[in-house]
């Protein structure tokens, strides 16, 4: 069984902020603020930058988006402060937002504080608490899957969300979104870049019709979901927010499943999750599709074409990430690998989109 990651360490270096002008912004716009102020780094997300401060005995988690260039539209800190200032009234996993700072003079961007909630989030094995229960990956898979769903039932106008997106035309803008993302560092994918365009033009040329309208998370995956110690059936909390919008639920169900393992993934054309996952006994990814329709009522005739969509936008977020580290605007060592994961990307999205033709 693999090593549990640990949840928080030391900074990673060249990741250091203005720490002084955090504490004292922090300390003007956060209620309940007294004692030493501390900080560490949440060392396993892969792109924003985020941080646990610790101000006495209150915890929270500052967010900001990586250095460097950003894509137009990423890493949207005063999206998720507005989805989480408002949806944990309805979907109670979402954590609170308490402030927004838009003040570059504080720590070079746009920043959000959140509520800090303890608890375990599963990465390459069964958490160590629940590993004596009963079909425990099983039972976290379909939680998983269930908290999905119930995020896609809530009304977005019952919380104050109901204009976090325009859900008219939301297909076509994504597609033509992330063809624009593509465009600007196509030219540093080599070889393959012919073959990543062409999907692209496959995904657009096969777009179907949805006349459905949820709140996305838009990043929607196992590592985003954390459990209570101990229970595998619930989920307690989904992170990473800034990415969410109102559109296809279907997106986010594709989402889920380009990042889901599955015993009939060929060697060579895997979904990128952590390293480990595979094995520790998860649901297939039929029966995922399958407890979601379940739970919704929703059609899901078409969750390969979203599958692939999902692949494909993968394949451009790590040409970003990996960009950015040939442009020596990031020190964090594993974006000199993402390009390494593109490869069977490519190869697992035009495998889906063939058997979806087929």
């Amino acid at each position: 069984m693999n090593e549990e990651p640990a949840e928080v360490a030391a900074v990673r270096p060249g990741e250091e902020l203005d720490w002084a002008a955090l504490e004292r912004y922090l300390r003007g716009n956060v209620e309940g603020l007294a004692g030493p102020f501390a900080v560490e780094q949440f060392p396993n997300g892969s792109a924003n930058l985020t941080y646990r401060v610790t101000v006495g005995e209150r915890r929270l988690v500052v967010r900001r988006p990586p250095f460097g260039e950003i894509a137009p539209g990423a890493h949207d800190m005063r999206r998720e402060h507005t989805t989480l200032a408002s949806l944990w009234r309805a979907f109670p996993r979402a954590p609170r937002a308490l402030a927004f700072c838009d003040d570059h003079a504080v720590i070079g961007s746009d920043f959000l504080v959140v509520e800090y909630r303890p608890g375990v989030v599963v990465w390459g094995a069964v958490p160590s608490s629940m590993a004596d229960q009963p079909d425990a990956a099983r039972r976290i898979g379909f939680a998983v899957v269930d908290a999905l769903a119930d995020l896609h039932l809530v009304d977005p106008a019952a919380c104050g969300l109901d204009g976090l997106g325009k859900p008219d035309g939301f297909l076509e803008r994504q597609i033509a979104g992330w063809r624009r993302r593509w465009e600007r560092v196509g030219g540093d994918a080599g070889a393959l870049a012919g073959r990543i365009d062409g999907i692209g033009e496959h995904l657009t040329s096969t777009m179907p019709t949805s006349s459905r309208t949820a709140v996305l998370h838009n990043d929607f995956k196992v590592d985003n979901c954390q459990f209570a110690a101990g229970e595998p059936d619930t989920v307690v909390s989904v992170f990473d927010w800034d990415m969410a919008t109102l559109g296809d639920p279907m997106v986010d169900l594709g989402i889920l499943l380009n990042y889901w393992p599955d015993p009939s993934d060929p060697p060579d054309a895997r979904a990128v999750t952590p390293p480990g996952l595979e094995t520790i006994g998860l649901p297939t990814r039929r029966e995922i599709v399958d407890r979601y329709a379940e739970r919704t009522g929703h059609d899901v005739g078409d969750s390969a074409w979203y599958e692939a969509f999902a692949a494909w936008k993968t394949i451009v977020v790590l040409q970003q990430l990996h960009s950015r580290w040939l442009r020596g605007e990031s020190t964090d060592p594993r974006m000199a690998e993402r390009g390494e994961l593109i490869p069977p990307l490519v190869r697992r999205a035009t495998s889906i989109l063939a058997g979806a033709a087929g």
